[in-house]
Parts: structure tokens; sequence; C-alpha cells
């Protein structure tokens, strides 16, 4: 399973190339998942469900099913967070993860930076930056190859070739 991360201070833009990023590659054939990582306490469960009543009851994992999908909900009660290699373990294998998040982990990634936030360029610090993408391609000077973020199918082809990808078939009409 190849991966490759989007990395990137809060409000650049990480989610929406996500999103505009995937229907572009599984247009192509590939089996693509993500992973996000969130800063902060998030709850995907409600007050009132079943779920939920199992999780404040005690149970250190929950597992909700349905003929459409299933998630596993995992309390680390007081345990460390765990690692983002711990957490692929979880995942089933496909031709490509989309790590978003996870800016520390030793893993290739693009860097989404907008100059406008005035935050500082990881790129400079981070030797598993692979490429930067931006919406001021000409605002910056790194060693990596910078992209234009509003061009997400170039983004994508780079992903392609970076990772050694192959389309499993041909995008649009032959």
């Amino acid at each position: 399973m190849k991966i490759i991360g989007l990395a990137g201070w809060s409000g650049s833009g990480k989610t929406t190339l996500v999103a505009r990023l995937l229907p572009m590659l599984t247009a192509r054939g590939l089996r693509v998942s993500t992973v996000k990582h969130a800063h902060h306490s998030f709850d995907m469960d409600k007050p009132g469900k079943d779920s939920h009543v199992h999780r404040e009851a005690g149970a250190t994992e929950v597992l909700v099913t349905s003929a459409h999908r299933w998630a596993l909900l995992h309390e680390n009660r007081g345990m460390p967070e765990p690692s983002m290699v711990d957490l692929i373990r979880y995942m089933t294998p496909v031709d490509l993860l989309i790590v978003e998040g996870f800016k520390a982990h030793p893993h290739d990634k693009i860097e989404i930076y907008r100059p406008a936030n005035g935050k500082s360029l990881l790129a400079r610090d981070d030797p598993h930056i692979v490429a930067v993408a931006t919406d001021e391609v000409n605002a910056i000077d790194v060693a990596v190859p910078i992209l234009d973020l509003n061009d997400v199918g170039a983004i994508a082809e780079f992903i392609i070739a970076h990772c050694g990808l192959r389309e499993v078939r041909p995008h649009g009409p032959a």
C-alpha cells in the first residue's frame, strides 16, 4: 500500500484538496482510503444512540455495523494516542492511502501552503515533504516541486507518478 500525506497548517485547504483528489484518483481505477488526524477531541457518536450508551457504560471498543458500512469506535481511556503506523494496521490494504495531518510523522507528504495565512513553510524543515501545493506558485522558492493548488489534475498526476502507481483503467472516454 502506497502512502502519501497532505500536511499543512489549519485552514490551508487539506480537506478540500482530499475531497477534490478522491474522485480523480478513483476514476482511474485506484482504490483509495484516507486517514484524517484530528488535533482536538472529536466524537462521531451521539447521546441517546445505543453505541454511545455502550461506550459511556465502559466499553473500550464498540463496532457499529449495517448493510452499508461499519465503524469501530475505540476509547483510548487514558492510553496514549496510537501512532499512524498502528492505526494503518486496522485498514484494508488499498492502492493508495492519503493521510491528512500527522505532519510530524516521517512519511512522504505534499505540503498545502497558502502564503496569505501567514504561517511558516514546513518544507524548509521537513525532509519528508516531496512537493508543495500552493495558491501562489511564484511566491516561494524551495528545493521540491511546486504544484498549483488549483490544478488538482496535476496534483493527482504527481501523486500517481511519485507513488509509482498505475491506472487500473483509463479515465474518460477512449
